[in-house]
């Protein structure tokens, strides 16, 4: 018999479960052995950009929809374009205030993770 605490919308409850087997028999756990942890490897570093105000895609998707076109205004924020990735849409806004430098991507296009998509100065 194991003892579970559950709360359920506020409300705390305490029970004992009984595993039963397909004969209706009461069924003892088996005892498992303790694992070590083993801490996941860490995340690789983001690429640098090549300059402050390079953007880079996050992850490999195809590109919905662009919104800016080179030697546009942008501000910090603005949505610049939008990368389908997994099947989410992900808007990639630009990192600050001034002007889309270089934008050669056009809708449809598809990009791997870190390529280059935009830059502003």
């Amino acid at each position: 018999m194991s003892k579970y605490r559950i709360t359920v919308e506020g409300k705390t409850y305490e029970m004992d479960v009984e595993l039963i087997g397909s004969n209706g028999a009461v069924q003892q756990p088996v005892k498992v052995a303790a694992q070590p942890v083993v801490s996941a490897p860490k995340a690789a570093p983001a690429p640098a950009a090549a300059s402050s105000g390079s953007v880079i895609a996050p992850m490999p998707g195809t590109i919905l929809k662009v919104k800016k076109a080179e030697g546009d205004s942008v501000k910090a924020g603005d949505v610049v374009l939008v990368l389908e990735a997994m099947k989410m849409e992900n808007e990639i806004t630009a990192p600050a205030d001034g002007v889309i430098a270089s934008l050669s991507l056009t809708e449809g296009s598809t990009v791997a993770g870190c390529d280059l998509l935009f830059e502003v100065k």
